[in-house]
Order: C-alpha cells, then sequence, then structure tokens
C-alpha cells in the first residue's frame, strides 16, 4: 500500500511539472507571437515612410505610425553596404561598428529602429525583474527595392566586435549607489520568445553581437508572505503555552508539598508521645487513660 502511494505522489508531482513547462511554453510561444505581429508592422510602417520620402542614403526617416500606437517610436535609415562596411551605422541608440557585413549580401540595405516606449511591457515580459528604461531595438531589411513588398530580412556579421546600445535615460547610474548598479542587468530578447542576461559594460550601455530588442532590468525585491508572520506566531504560540503549562504544573505540585509540610507539622506539635525502650529499641508510647465506670442507675 505504501509503495502505491509512493507511486500516485510521484505521477502527481510529474503532472505538474508538465503543467508549469506547459504553461511557461505558452507564455513564450505568445511574446513570440507579439513580437512577430509588431516587428511586421513597424517594417511596413517604416518601408512605406521610405516610399513617400525618396529617401537619400545615410537619412534617417521617422515613420508615421497609427494613433493606437502612441508613445512608439520608429525610424528608419538606407545605406550601402560598402558605407556599413567602411563606417558602420550610429544612429537612434545604437552603433555598429565598421567591418560589419550583411548576410546575405546585399548592395543597400534598410536598419529599422524601435523604441516602445510604454509598451515595452505589453510586447515584453521578464518575470522576477522590473523595466528601468523601454524597450529598444532595430532590424535589417534588404532595401535593393523598397518598393517590393516582399523585404528580406538580413543578419549582421560584426566579425567579432559587440554593438553598443545606449540608454540615455538611465545615465543617473553612474553617480548612482554601487548596491544598483551591481543589480542591474542588460537583457536581449530573441525571436523565439527567449532572453538572455548580461552585465553592463558601462553605465547606460549594453553590448550585443546581433540586431533584436534590448532593454536594461532591475531584479525584484523578494518580499516575505504574511504565511511566514503566521508559522513564526504559531511556533512562538506553541512554545509559550507549554511554558505557561509547566509554570502552572510546578507552582500546583510546590503549593501541594508545602501544604503537606505544614499539616506534618501542626500534627507534631499537637501530640507528644513518650518513647520507651523495648528491648534494644525506643518506640513511641502514649499515656494509658482509662474510663471512669459510670453506673447506669446511678446506684452503687
Amino acid at each position: 500500500m505504501g509503495s502505491n502511494m509512493n507511486w500516485d505522489f510521484i505521477w502527481v508531482l510529474l503532472l505538474t511539472l508538465c503543467c508549469c513547462c506547459c504553461s511557461f511554453g505558452h507564455s513564450l510561444d505568445n511574446t513570440a507571437a507579439a513580437s512577430e505581429s509588431l516587428n511586421s508592422l513597424v517594417q511596413d510602417f517604416a518601408f512605406r515612410s521610405l516610399v513617400k520620402h525618396r529617401p537619400q542614403t545615410g537619412a534617417l526617416y521617422d515613420a508615421l505610425l497609427p494613433r493606437n500606437l502612441s508613445g512608439m517610436d520608429v525610424s528608419v535609415v538606407r545605406l550601402r553596404s560598402r558605407r556599413l562596411w567602411n563606417k558602420g551605422a550610429n544612429f537612434s541608440y545604437f552603433r555598429i561598428p565598421p567591418r560589419t557585413m550583411s548576410i546575405p549580401h546585399v548592395r543597400r540595405l534598410a536598419i529599422v529602429y524601435q523604441n516602445l516606449g510604454n509598451w515595452s511591457s505589453h510586447y515584453y515580459n521578464l518575470p522576477g525583474y522590473s523595466f528601468i528604461s523601454s524597450v529598444v531595438g532595430f532590424m535589417v531589411f534588404d532595401a535593393s527595392n523598397v518598393t517590393d513588398t516582399s523585404e528580406r530580412n538580413l543578419t549582421l556579421n560584426t566579425m567579432g566586435q559587440p554593438i553598443s546600445i545606449q540608454f540615455p535615460n538611465i545615465t543617473f547610474m553612474a553617480r548612482g549607489s554601487n548596491s544598483i548598479n551591481t543589480r542591474v542587468r542588460c537583457v536581449a530578447f530573441n525571436d523565439n520568445g527567449t532572453f538572455q542576461l548580461t552585465e553592463m559594460s558601462s553605465p547606460g550601455v549594453c553590448n550585443s553581437r546581433d540586431q533584436g530588442h534590448f532593454s536594461v532590468v532591475l531584479p525584484l525585491e523578494k518580499r516575505r508572505g504574511t504565511w511566514y508572520l503566521w508559522v513564526i506566531g504559531f511556533v512562538v504560540g506553541f512554545f509559550g503555552l507549554i511554558i505557561v503549562g509547566y509554570v502552572v504544573f510546578s507552582s500546583r505540585r510546590l503549593l501541594k508539598t508545602k501544604r503537606i509540610q505544614v499539616m506534618e507539622k501542626q500534627a507534631s506539635e499537637d501530640q507528644v508521645l513518650e518513647s520507651r525502650w523495648v528491648g534494644n529499641s525506643k518506640m513511641p508510647s502514649a499515656t494509658v487513660t482509662r474510663t471512669q465506670p459510670v453506673l447506669e442507675n446511678g446506684v452503687l
């Protein structure tokens, strides 16, 4: 019977773990789907801006977004691959180093920059951490023909050099407390919904090797729940009850012992017995008292 109970417990534990894993995986899928939908929407508005302005190479243009995306900033720049290789790209919050090439190679490419602003927590979530900066990101596309609706996504090869991300709204960290600076982390969100946490290279600056979305987070402080106080109260109350019970029991026992001693002392003081020797032993002996005879009729 004990063996069956152990197996039942193991099955329940496995089922609980599976449910937790499925829930976490479902959350990652939702985040990835929302991010992919946002990227497609932003890409569409960015390329509309390029077509509208007939852009010059190397000029940064702001994309016009609908009102329901108010608070989000999107900009786009069109570059030649040769310029990216020679000078890199230093726009918005990002600095792409020289000697960077696109994969696959194209003649012209477009870099779309995003600042999600107050939409950051809507599209991205990091359990156990709080955002201290908005989520920013950039994507690279083939811009050889901006009128082509089937833009290709490109990746970047920086030859091992880091892409730096500057977060100007947290520059106060440079003069902040060391305890906060050591806890702050850079976070990079991947397309599949996963993320990586790294330390800052310098106050307000994070590094990356490729495109994506990035932010700065601070771990939440763990607070003790009310159950902790209930446990402490129960333990203190339990031991306090034991101590009070012991004190009461000891007090009653002591009073009872003293009462018996007092009674014995009074008995010994009220009755004094004579001692007589019987053989070699000294024994207590009471005085003999005879009752005087009394006639029934009072006649001798």
